[in-house]
């Protein structure tokens, strides 16, 4: 098994204080922490997106040839390295492995701050859809404060572990709206921007699952895994692209083919 790459985002503001040390800073991140095992039968909408073979990243289908990721999971990449595996709960075998035709980041993500941690991956041939395959609706608006919300992924489950899970995993979160995120009452103060939305539950965290993977609730892709500091740390939420704010951008995007 590979180590999922950590991500250090250089988020350094005063709105984190001073007294953050280095090792404190937000960092993008890969893990379910506190989760069960489950079957992508009742996630049918997760993928992996593959680089060179290991899983590096969760996706959602959108449509048969369209996968929604994280802006972040696509920098310096190419996509002849690139293959999605849907239909598995296994990351390494089963399911459907395509290859990706091309890929579109935001054009106004930004790898320092992350807002805008928004892309879509256009497939090289069709997915077949059925019962562990299948799309996922966009979310239309955000949902309310501590509505309940899956994240799953094929993170480590802990804290500095050096090895993904091979099977699916999941957690439950309850929403932090944009607004409380930004609050006093957490730690990440103005890093919150206005396309960010944030979830989490006590000694549980999808910290956040795998990066790109789905956040969803009532049905309805709401969030994208984008970053957070640590796993399940009270003052830190999973803070995940928010689609409602994204959904635009998502379907234009998803109508045009864009080569990296």
């Amino acid at each position: 098994m590979l180590k999922l790459t950590i991500f250090i985002a250089s988020l350094v503001s005063s709105a984190l204080g001073a007294a953050l040390s280095e090792g404190l800073l937000p960092q993008l991140d890969g893990r379910i922490v506190g989760g069960n095992v489950v079957n992508i039968s009742n996630y049918p909408w997760q993928v992996s997106v593959q680089r060179s073979g290991s899983h590096f990243c969760g996706g959602s289908i959108y449509s048969d040839i369209i996968i929604v990721t994280a802006a972040h999971c696509l920098q310096s990449v190419s996509t002849n390295v690139l293959k999605v595996r849907a239909g598995s709960s296994y990351w390494n075998n089963g399911g459907q492995l395509v290859g990706v035709h091309s890929f579109r980041r935001h054009e106004e993500y930004n790898p320092r701050t992350k807002i805008n941690d928004i892309a879509v991956i256009r497939l090289s041939s069709p997915l077949s859809m059925g019962p562990n395959v299948k799309l996922i609706t966009l979310a239309t608006s955000i949902p309310a404060a501590d509505a309940l919300a899956g994240v799953t992924g094929w993170g480590s489950t802990a804290y500095g572990s050096v090895s993904l899970s091979t099977q699916l995993q999941y957690v439950t979160v309850k929403i932090i709206t944009q607004a409380a995120c930004a609050s006093a009452t957490y730690g990440y103060g103005e890093n919150v921007q206005r396309t960010m939305l944030c979830a989490a539950a006590k000694d549980k965290d999808a910290c956040q699952g795998d990066s790109g993977g789905p956040l969803v609730s009532g049905g309805y892709l709401v969030g994208v895994v984008s970053w957070g500091y640590g796993c399940a740390e009270p003052k830190y939420p999973g803070v995940y692209a928010s689609v409602a704010n994204l959904r635009s951008w998502i379907v234009d995007a998803a109508n045009i083919t864009y080569v990296s």
